[in-house]
């Protein structure tokens, strides 16, 4: 699976000439033209790098930054700045940026540092989200505790692992082969059907109209897909 990269630039000829040779990388890149829309994308979907300007419209790229480690992301973030102060650079890493590179920058120094983060991400293990909300529904994964309109709902063990593993992956397709593998660890009595009768389950429990999912979409002959 190729790795997702969010671009929030709002430089059109920077983000034009980014995405492309991202592209032709092999990466799956989506961007952002401002700060707001950028915190927004970045928090509603998995991203494995956030590739961030520091001179953004309507939100900067430290309050972006800021607000999505405040938010729990793990997505490794990588900013862009055409500031040369030393002090820049070490408030960006403070706020938890990965790392910095100067504009103007090179094409082979940026994937240079890209491929350098992602292979960090890809040897260590990803920390699991430990909580999350969206809609009505508060999910406490540690404390295995689940309400909807401030309502407890019951949920089986092997219930809340797929909710956290589509969670953990949220905006992306997760096709049932890698359900099977990380969730069920391909135990011989589970098939493919044994995913999608726990989908329904969790449609049932958590969806207002289960027959018309908002937040666990079925993406036919690839997977599964969770929106907040």
């Amino acid at each position: 699976m190729s790795s997702r990269i969010l671009l929030i630039e709002d430089e059109l000829g920077v983000a034009l000439t980014v995405t492309d040779l991202l592209n032709m990388e092999g990466y799956e890149v989506e961007t952002a033209s401002d700060g707001e829309s950028g915190l927004a994308k970045a928090a509603g979907s998995a991203f494995d790098l956030v590739i961030l300007d520091v001179m953004l419209p309507k939100k900067n790229g430290f309050e972006v930054c800021r607000e999505l480690r405040e938010r729990g992301s793990d997505a490794v973030i990588l900013m862009l700045t055409a500031k040369t102060q030393v002090e820049d650079r070490v408030t960006g890493l403070k706020l938890g940026a990965d790392d910095y590179l100067a504009k103007p920058f090179d094409p082979a120094e940026l994937l240079a540092r890209v491929e350098a983060l992602l292979r960090r991400v890809r040897k260590e293990a990803r920390i699991p989200i430990r909580s999350f909300e969206f809609a009505d529904i508060e999910i406490d994964f540690e404390r295995a505790q689940v309400r909807k309109y401030g309502q407890p709902v019951s949920m089986a063990g092997k219930e809340l692992q797929l909710l956290r593993y589509l969670i953990d992956r949220r905006g992306t397709v997760v096709p049932r082969e890698e359900i099977l593998q990380n969730v069920w660890e391909y135990n011989s009595d589970v098939t493919s059907r044994t995913v999608d009768v726990h989908v329904s389950w969790l449609r049932q429990k958590l969806e207002d109209n289960p027959q018309n999912p908002k937040h666990i979409h079925t993406i036919r002959g690839k997977g599964y897909r969770f929106s907040p």
